[in-house]
This record gives C-alpha cells, structure tokens and sequence, in this order.
C-alpha cells in the first residue's frame, strides 16, 4: 500500500500550484482522503479533506477560497489545486488515507495511510 505525492515545487507569492497523490496496492474508494502540511517548527496541520464520495470537504481557513481538493475514485488519486499561493503556505505537504472514516476529517490522528511529502516554496 502506497501513497505518492507529487507536483510540489517553487513558486512566487500569487501562483499556483496543484498537487497529486496517486494511491496504489488498494482501492481507496471509501477512505477519506486528505492533505496535511508541516513547516519547519511547527505541527502538521490539515489544509484539506474529502470524504469517500467527493462531496463533502473542510478547509483549513486560512486556504478557504484559494485551495480546492477533488478525488478521482477511478483514478485512486487526490489532487489539490493551490491559488494565489502566499509565503506562509510554505511547507512540506503530506497526502493521507483514512481507513476508518469515510467522512472528511481534520484529525492527522485519524489518518493511517501517508504519502512520504512534497515541498512546496512559495517566494514573496
């Protein structure tokens, strides 16, 4: 069972950029699924979740507005598009599975499936 992040990267304040997350080994199709970020210093924090059918979904709200989180449950990914990216969203960006939950949840602790982290830079 595996979870691969992709698309992090280096980008002026005001960009955008969009992140993947490819699930293999297993069909992820009722687990929650959600992104989760660290800076350095801090403590991981969700930015986005979605439940198992794509409907409903929470935002941490300093992205509300700017970041949106879609699945493709065919697909077995999870992406999440970034706009008018700023300097304080500046971490590593985690993806995670939830086997236990099919609703979106914020809890990291509730998550037990983890992509292994893409950097995402956003100069001012």
């Amino acid at each position: 069972v595996q979870l691969q992040a992709s698309g992090g990267g280096l980008v002026q304040a005001g960009g955008s950029l969009r992140l993947s997350c490819a699930a293999s080994g297993r069909a992820f199709i009722n687990y929650a699924r959600g992104w989760f970020r660290q800076a350095p210093g801090k403590e991981r924090e969700a930015v986005a979740a979605i439940n198992s059918r794509g409907i409903g979904r929470v935002f941490l709200d300093s992205v509300k507005g700017r970041f949106t989180i879609s699945r493709d449950n065919v697909g077995n990914t999870v992406s999440l598009q970034m706009n008018s990216l700023k300097p304080e969203d500046t971490a590593v960006y985690y993806c995670a599975a939830s086997s236990r939950y099919t609703a979106a949840r914020s809890d990291p602790r509730l998550y037990d499936y983890w992509g292994q982290g893409t950097q995402v830079t956003v100069s001012s």
